[in-house]
């Protein structure tokens, strides 16, 4: 039998494979054969039949359980088969929690050891009762929207939606026992940040990896969150490409919209949100990370999450808002979805990374829809019949070094007051290079290139 995730051969006995078969115990099991090398050859073991004693009780004093441990012998060589099976229950060796993540051993702390120990109880982090959360916290205004988007989608009866305030909380399977649960203060609280740390999205502007340009925050509630990233997404942080079909203007991004949406939706749902690390966006001139603190369900590998899958959601309460609210579908076709999207638009499809504590999707600019922009000097091209003052460039390449810089800011980077700088963006949009996106206070500075 080959060595592999769930097996491992031993040339002889060690009392530090108790932490390995504790490992076995909390994943999918595996067996370990000891008297065997490296390539699976057996060699024998002189003191066998000892260890077939010796190796139960261990076993039995360090976590409590009882695994096979059989004797085999072949060529007049024997050796000994411990075969551990999977168990409902989180194990502990002498008190320290053992995974078995691919061929490696992890030690399970905190956040991390909570959430694997409550999924062996069958509860989630979402449904946890939070006594410091009440209904009054609970923002109307948010629960208005969701009513709208939950009556046009369908998917829940009208009445439902009619009830007061805390009987829809309970519908919705937002409450444990007398309390509202984790799940509710995230989708409902204006700002859930405080009762959980990292409860936000972080989007950041790479030149490289060690050249961070610009950086955004999306905080609120986790139902308001992804059109708000969407749109800061494309409007700030992603350049388009621009071809023309007859009169009409066409810009196309690397990474489709569809795609991106089912992306941080899948990354809102399945969040380990007690870690207290917001979902981190890196954005680039020809690729686009989303990084998320999260697992694949248990015995999952990077194979079952690429293929055909029930939907197994790391927070089902979320997910079961977000369903009614129309954002997701209740099949597990996120995965599907985003490669569908990504392959009707002619880009690559996207490259998963499973970390032991985190899920990364990569998705990379065909060399078609790249805009080299080089250093932060090079990026602004304006029209040739609309030239600009010297000036008027300098304000241009701050606006191109970050969209969002407010008036004070532009004023203090080039020293001159705010009048003039007032003067100078009215003259850059006079002309067309430039136009403002959004509000005063919240909106960027979009250059026409």
């Amino acid at each position: 039998m080959p060595e592999n995730q769930n097996v491992e051969w031993k040339s002889k006995w060690k009392d530090e494979y108790l932490e390995w078969i504790c490992g076995y115990a909390n994943a999918q099991g595996g067996k370990i054969y000891i008297g065997c090398d490296d390539d699976g050859n057996i060699i024998g073991l002189p003191n066998a039949h000892k260890l077939l004693e010796d190796i139960p009780n261990k076993i039995r004093d360090a976590m409590g359980i009882i695994v096979g441990v059989n004797l085999y012998e072949e060529d007049g060589k024997e050796y000994i088969e411990i075969d551990v099976p999977a168990y409902p229950i989180g194990i502990s060796c002498k008190g320290v929690y053992y995974y078995r993540s691919g061929s490696t051993r992890q030690i399970l702390t905190g956040p991390a050891l909570e959430a694997f120990l409550m999924r062996k109880r069958g509860a989630t982090w979402d449904n946890l009762p939070l006594p410091a959360f009440s209904l009054d916290d609970v923002d109307d205004a948010i629960v208005e929207r969701f009513k709208k988007w939950a009556s046009k989608k369908g998917r829940i009866d009208k009445s439902v939606l009619d009830e007061p305030k805390d009987v829809l909380m309970e519908k919705l399977h937002l409450v444990n026992g007398a309390y509202l649960t984790n799940a509710a203060m995230l989708l409902f609280a204006k700002a859930p940040e405080k009762w959980q740390l990292g409860a936000y999205v972080k989007i950041g502007y790479f030149e490289t990896d060690a050249d961070l340009m610009y950086q955004d925050e999306i905080h609120g509630s986790i139902l308001e969150q992804i059109d708000k990233i969407v749109e800061l997404v494309y409007l700030k942080y992603m350049k388009a490409k621009i071809t023309y079909e007859g009169m009409q203007r066409i810009e196309r991004y690397f990474v489709p919209e569809d795609a991106l949406r089912e992306a941080l939706l899948n990354a809102l749902c399945h969040k380990q949100y007690q870690s207290g690390v917001p979902i981190q966006i890196s954005v680039y001139e020809d690729k686009l990370y989303i990084a998320n603190c999260g697992c694949l369900p248990e015995n999952w590998t990077l194979e079952n999450l690429m293929r055909k899958h029930a939907s197994s959601p790391y927070n089902p309460n979320i997910a079961h808002v977000f369903y009614l609210a129309g954002f997701i579908e209740s099949w597990g076709r996120g995965i599907e979805k985003i490669c569908s999207a990504c392959k009707n638009d002619g880009v690559p499809q996207p490259i998963y990374t499973i970390n032991p504590g985190d899920i990364m999707i990569e998705f990379i600019a065909p060399e078609d829809r790249v805009i080299r922009s080089g250093k932060v000097t090079d990026r602004v091209t304006v029209k040739v019949t609309d030239p600009v003052t010297d000036n008027e460039r300098d304000l241009l390449l701050l606006l191109a070094e970050d969209p969002g810089y407010t008036m004070p800011q532009l004023s203090e980077k080039m020293g001159i007051s705010r009048k003039t700088v007032a003067q100078r963006l009215k003259q850059l949009k006079e002309k067309g290079i430039i136009e403002r996106i959004g509000s005063d206070r919240k909106g960027y500075w979009k250059i026409n290139t």
